[in-house]
């Protein structure tokens, strides 16, 4: 008696790379197939896969880029230039005038923009909750220019390399945001970079308990970042703060995105 056939297995050609997750925009942020493609992906014929493999999903990929380097080229345009240090005071510090010990300490953050898919991601880290000053709050990386820091640029970088690891190499430094000053009497200058999605990180653990990102255009909707007053030393202020997942953004940081939106929107 002859057996029955067995059923051959055969391997369907797919460009699923383990990253299953749709964008803002309905495309799977690792193989770029939008729902209805990755749900008939097995019902397709070989010639309808492999024209969505050749054709198809590298067109979208070019659109991606595209997109992403139009939104970078509007970021450059609203930010002061490299060879241009802004010298002004804080442009909040009316606010917290009364707050202020002067003279400032001088001090530079990291405002780091990832490329992913259609779009842009804020590097942001979580500061260990037994530091003395923001302990457990999310900011950007950085902290106070040194003697030896050529510039403010120079001083974020490094503090970038000390307190997550990221190597220089992975950064490229595009312009500065407005200054700020803190009620910690630190004069701050924000130094805007694009950052390698390739990037590695080795997080210092008695500075920083995490590193995350956060999606630019999230940050950017005037929605998100909503406004809150609260007494604080004899006066009503206000600031700005908004939740992602588990991570309150709030304080300087939330400032400094709402000041990297209002400079957007100028120059749109």
């Amino acid at each position: 008696m002859i057996p029955p056939a067995q059923p051959t297995a055969r391997a369907v050609p797919s460009p699923c790379i383990g990253t299953c997750r749709l964008d803002a925009h309905g495309y799977c942020e690792g193989c770029l197939r939008n729902g209805e493609e990755i749900a008939g992906w097995l019902g397709m014929d070989d010639a309808a896969r492999r024209h969505c493999m050749d054709v198809v999903l590298p067109a979208r990929a070019q659109a991606q880029i595209a997109r992403r380097d139009f939104e970078l080229s509007a970021v450059v345009r609203a930010l002061h230039p490299l060879t241009a240090t802004p010298a002004a005071p804080g442009w909040n510090r009316a606010g917290i005038e009364d707050l202020l010990a002067d003279p400032l300490t001088p001090a530079a953050v990291l405002v780091g923009l990832v490329p992913r898919g259609a779009g842009w991601q804020v590097l942001l880290t979580l500061r260990t909750a037994q530091l003395r000053q923001h302990g457990g709050q999310v900011s950007f990386p950085g902290g106070r220019i040194e003697a030896a820091d050529a510039d403010p640029v120079a001083a974020a970088l490094r503090e970038a390399r000390e307190e997550i690891g990221l190597a220089s190499a992975w950064v490229e430094p595009l312009g500065y945001l407005d200054p700020f000053d803190t009620i910690s009497s630190f004069h701050v200058l924000p130094v805007v970079a694009r950052v390698s999605a390739d990037y590695a990180l080795r997080l210092d653990p008695r500075e920083v308990a995490d590193a995350f990102e956060v999606p630019l255009d999230f940050l950017l909707n005037a929605g998100t970042l909503r406004v809150v007053e609260r007494e604080y030393a004899g006066r009503l202020r206000r600031y700005h703060e908004c939740q992602f997942g588990r991570h309150r953004i709030w304080g300087a940081t939330a400032a400094m995105l709402v000041n990297l939106r209002e400079r957007l929107e100028a120059v749109r």
